[in-house]
């Protein structure tokens, strides 16, 4: 009986998780996943860590940032998690790009005025009191600096 008990305690934990860890892992990614997330990513070499670590700035005039010159414009920065997305000319709003309900970051698509995650449908509005945790941002000129405290 000590022998079986020995064997469960440190057969048991390694057996579920190979039993139920891969299924879970491939769940949340795909070589679709992968393929979507890399025609939003953005190279990090377009943005500086300020004098603060909690701030970043963005030169929105790099051609990558394209999409943020018009008005409903956006971008999914998955290198440093963040939506953008345009309001007004002198208005960029930002927000954490996880999901709010199961943390995907590279699913986004954006109708206007909601963001959609398509790992499960679910929507959220691009407005700083909705879901999606917003950070402030400020815009001078084409510079776009965000406090991400």
């Amino acid at each position: 009986m000590k022998n079986r008990r020995d064997f469960l305690k440190t057969a048991c934990k390694p057996i579920v998780l190979a039993t139920l860890g891969i299924p879970i892992i491939e769940a949340c990614s795909s070589d679709e996943e992968q393929a979507e997330m890399n025609t939003n990513t953005l190279g990090n070499n377009n943005t500086t860590q300020s004098n603060s670590p909690s701030e970043l700035e963005i030169n929105l005039d790099d051609d990558r940032f394209k999409d943020l010159k018009q008005i409903g414009g956006w971008v999914n920065f998955t290198s440093e998690n963040i939506l953008l997305v345009r309001i007004s000319d002198d208005e960029i709003r930002v927000f954490d790009n996880a999901c709010p309900h199961q943390g995907a970051r590279n699913r986004w698509s954006f109708d206007g005025s909601n963001f959609t995650c398509s790992n499960h449908g679910n929507s959220y509005a691009a407005s700083c009191s909705g879901s999606l945790k917003c950070y402030e941002a400020t815009l001078d000129g084409n510079i776009l600096t965000i406090d991400l405290s």
